[in-house]
């Protein structure tokens, strides 16, 4: 997946920071800015480029446990909504520093 953020470098360090991404270093000279990231056994792309407005699109994260999660989240000043149940599942939402929606969701049982 690949998300468009105004700045590589602060949206590199929010998602390895904050969230726990690795950064790759094997992204070819495209010849504009941006990043690969590993979560998982996932990629997120970063491209330096116009942010779209936001209009409900996200991508998910899953997490083992969403209300651990948020509660680290907020201590770290990240504004992060409350857990919502979905079915047996939980979902909760955040942005990255550019505005892209992010979902964390934790599998029910």
């Amino acid at each position: 997946m690949s998300v468009n953020v105004e700045d590589v470098a602060e949206a590199a360090a929010f998602y390895t920071d904050v969230l726990g991404f690795s950064l790759r270093g094997d992204r070819p000279d495209f010849g504009f800015d941006g990043a690969w990231l590993d979560v998982g056994c996932q990629q997120l792309h970063l491209i330096k480029g116009n942010v779209p407005p936001a209009n409900g699109q996200h991508y998910a994260i899953q997490v083992d446990d969403i209300e651990v999660t948020i509660k680290e989240l907020r201590s770290r000043g990240i504004e992060v909504s409350d857990a919502v149940a979905v079915n047996r599942n939980f979902q909760a939402f955040l942005s990255d520093p550019s505005g892209n929606g992010i979902e964390l969701h934790q599998v029910g049982s």
